[in-house]
């Protein structure tokens, strides 16, 4: 594993001249950091994790390695693409990508598998083998049509968030408008209008996780920016996704930036209304005229501003309409073969109960003894081709599903890894559940595990610094998608956002976040410098 950045605990006499501070090292601070490095700024990165890269870090126990968030992504296979020349851009085209298999995404609801095939029309013409009635590929037809229309409109969403507040105050309804119009709507809602075939909207809605509201409750224009981001397949990062911050943190640094971890910011300092600093941990004070929280705007609203500034711009009733969406738990496997000798794909599965309604699954999911709603299979050492090479005849398996904070909550003041033993009975509880469901569709590896380990919210809550074990930051509903505060501008001057919060889920809506965020900032358009 590559290490990133260095501790701030260990360096003396830190140089305070700086252009400007990036709060956190998810994709989105990397991303503005970098941008900002590219346009002769020096900046320092603070990341309070002992490692850098948020949602893109990786971990070892015994000789493995496990990614943590970033399991796949689309949009990345052609260099043409926004997102590779993002990444090109940012990374100084040191970051390299693996495609996965054709068939990147495999659905399986009960004894009946679903094969998601890259490319649009050979997607489409898999679906209408599995659904033969004229209605059904009408449907499929219509469905497809839908993402294109979807695809065509988001222009006007995003340029909104660039505007001088006063301007998107008077322009902003015509320009989000024809976003809105599929943003406000359930993805059940619409698909509904469509068809009534309840599996065909269950195999349709098969990568609700990656956004992490099932289709009653998420909006249809977060489901068709996540189905059209993997339209043309997936892809892994070459040496693992610790690659990303590696590669992007070179960027920073090289212009004069600096890139810390173990650097936990207490407060950001205002004087005027205006952000001039934060405050560590251990009390010091670092100044510029520049502040960048990629911490998520609730985190930044509500625990690193004073009180008198959130009662001063009313930031408590901003983003009080604001849910968190989804937390989950990860069952992180090792195996003392490689990927080849077991048959380990490089496809993920999402495996679901027989009934297609994720709505009703996730209902019924009142406890971890009932059936689970979904799980989410990855094989991360069969994605990566240089695994072999750092870890020769070993392999890793991820197996994801959702799980409410409140099933943990009696231990979330007890420290990590010393939660008493009915923790660890309850994890292992939970633990056998995710096996079983692994087992299901690759009987095989029944007594080939060398060993597992499960991480819960509060693993998520602790690094992450969220409330609630939140892994997607705000719940991508149709109530998210109205509200004005989520741009990189804030109230307070010299303070910006940066991420998923932004403008939406995952890592690419996190990326382009802090595309975003710099365009604000430089008032320039940004994407169009990187496209160059």
């Amino acid at each position: 594993m590559k290490k990133t950045g260095q501790s701030y605990k260990q360096v003396l006499n830190l140089d305070t001249n700086f252009d400007g501070i990036v709060i956190g090292s998810g994709i989105g601070g990397l991303c503005a950091a970098a941008l900002l490095a590219k346009e002769g700024k020096k900046i320092l990165l603070l990341e309070q994790h002992y490692v850098v890269g948020g949602f893109t870090h990786v971990f070892q126990r015994k000789d493995y390695e496990w990614d943590v968030g970033l399991h796949y992504i689309g949009g990345v296979d052609s260099p043409k693409s926004v997102l590779r020349k993002t990444f090109d851009y940012i990374s100084n085209k040191q970051l390299a990508w693996a495609s996965m298999d054709d068939v990147y995404d495999k659905a399986v609801f009960g004894d009946k598998e679903y094969a998601f095939c890259k490319g649009k029309d050979n997607f489409k013409t898999q679906l209408k083998t599995y659904f033969t009635d004229p209605k059904d590929q009408q449907a499929i037809d219509q469905y497809f049509a839908l993402l294109t229309e979807v695809e065509n409109v988001g222009i006007g969403y995003y340029a909104e968030k660039i505007l001088p507040s006063f301007i998107a105050n008077i322009a902003g309804s015509l320009l989000r408008r024809n976003v809105m119009k599929y943003a406000d709507q359930t993805t059940r809602a619409v698909l509904s209008k469509i068809t009534d075939n309840e599996a065909l909207i269950g195999v349709l809605t098969t990568q609700y996780g990656d956004y992490g509201l099932p289709p009653a409750q998420s909006s249809f224009f977060m489901h068709a920016m996540v189905a059209n981001h993997y339209m043309d397949g997936g892809a892994y990062p070459v040496g693992g996704p610790s690659s990303i911050a590696h590669s992007i943190a070179a960027v920073i640094e090289a212009n004069g930036g600096l890139v810390l971890h173990s650097a936990e910011v207490k407060a950001i300092v205002v004087e005027k209304n205006t952000a001039i600093g934060v405050q560590m941990d251990d009390g010091k004070t670092i100044h510029a005229p520049l502040i960048i929280s990629d911490a998520g705007i609730k985190n930044t609203f509500l625990h690193l501003l004073d009180a008198n500034i959130q009662q001063k711009h009313h930031l408590v009733d901003k983003i009080e309409p604001l849910t968190t969406s989804v937390a989950h738990v990860c069952l992180y496997i090792g195996l003392k073969k490689s990927a080849k000798d077991l048959g380990l794909p490089k496809c993920n599965y999402w495996v679901f109960p027989s009934n297609y309604n994720h709505d009703e699954n996730i209902a019924n999911y009142r406890q971890p003894s009932d059936p689970l709603p979904v799980s989410y299979i990855s094989f991360p050492s069969a994605k990566d081709p240089e695994w072999e090479s750092r870890y020769p005849n070993k392999s890793t398996i991820e197996v994801i599903t959702l799980a409410p904070y409140e099933w943990f909550k009696t231990w979330e003041n007890e420290p990590w890894k010393k939660r008493g033993d009915d923790y660890e009975a309850f994890k292992e509880q939970i633990a056998q559940q995710l096996l079983q469901s692994l087992y299901q569709i690759m009987p095989h590896l029944n007594g080939q595990i060398d060993y597992y380990e499960l991480s819960t919210p509060l693993s998520t809550r602790k690094f992450d610094h969220n409330d609630s074990g939140e892994i997607y930051g705000l719940a991508h509903s149709p109530q998210r998608f109205k509200q004005r505060v989520l741009r990189p501008t804030t109230p307070i001057k010299n303070l910006y956002l940066t991420g998923q919060d932004v403008l939406s889920a995952g890592i690419g809506g996190a990326l382009m976040g802090g595309v975003i965020c710099v365009s604000a900032i430089l008032g320039k358009n940004m994407l169009s410098r990187v496209s160059k």
